[in-house]
């Protein structure tokens, strides 16, 4: 049997779409032949993934995985919600995650050849989307929250929190899963967007009518409520909105925090 090289597998994966392992099968079946290689592909009916590639991947699901101190999201994308739900689909997500927990972010990528062939045999444009891991530091513990819709993730929430239980960690995950804040505190928010953002409250006060003097006094106050929607913990928290997350977490401190929606 013929020794195909790395290169020309590629090259035919990226003519056809077909997956990496069914591309080096059809080169050594037919002595290295690209162009019968390609015919061979059609005629199994492995060929034909390459057209799908430009269709916009707006669905899929998303999955946890834990391996000691070790937490991963990943993001599996395509087409339909109808191959999203599909057994194999989710059982390639949570592998996928699996594998990111207990190998690193590469691991994923190691993957791919798996990605092309569930993206022949279900015949939509399935792709790699975002993949988180968290490194839990030694006085750390992780929270985790995931929403599931038809058998599928949907929302993935990871929470590093220091000096707390476990149960908390768990309850500002769940915050997190519905809050959807972007920033963990203030000063994480880019100037330029405060900057932009106050100069338009401003001009929104002033059509108002509101009094000169008073304009700094509402500004402010409108700010405010501009960084609750997006700073965790400055947000009213879920379950008992007299409280802010910075009073439900006392003397904890959440570390990090990573957020991952199907479509987000």
């Amino acid at each position: 049997m013929v020794t195909v090289s790395a290169k020309d597998v590629q090259a035919l994966r990226r003519a056809t779409g077909a997956g990496m392992l069914d591309c080096k099968r059809a080169l050594e079946e037919n002595d290295g032949d690209m162009e019968k290689a390609k015919q061979w592909l059609r005629e199994k009916g492995l060929a034909g993934a390459a057209k799908r590639s430009d269709r916009e991947a707006t669905q899929g699901a998303v999955a946890i995985g834990e391996s000691g101190r070790v937490a991963s999201i990943v993001e599996l994308r395509c087409e339909t919600d109808f191959v999203a739900m599909s057994e194999e689909f989710v059982a390639l997500t949570k592998d996928l995650a699996q594998a990111v927990a207990a190998k690193g972010e590469a691991a994923a990528g190691e993957r791919e050849g798996d990605i092309d062939e569930l993206k022949t045999t279900l015949k939509e444009n399935i792709s790699l989307g975002r993949v988180v891991r968290f490194e839990l530091g030694d006085d750390s513990t992780l929270g985790t929250y995931l929403h599931v819709q038809s058998n599928r993730g949907v929302n993935a929430v990871l929470v590093e929190l220091r000096a707390g239980t476990e149960d908390l960690a768990h309850d500002i995950a769940v915050h997190i899963a519905f809050a959807r804040p972007t920033y963990l505190r203030r000063e994480e928010v880019p100037e330029d967007a405060v900057a932009a953002e106050r100069v338009t409250v401003e001009a929104i006060s002033r059509n108002e009518g509101k009094p000169e003097a008073a304009l700094p006094k509402v500004v402010e106050g409108r700010m405010n409520g501009w960084f609750k929607d997006r700073v965790l913990l400055e947000q009213p928290y879920a379950k008992d909105e007299k409280k802010t997350i910075a009073d439900l977490i006392g003397s904890a401190e959440i570390v990090r925090f990573a957020q991952v929606i199907v479509g987000g």
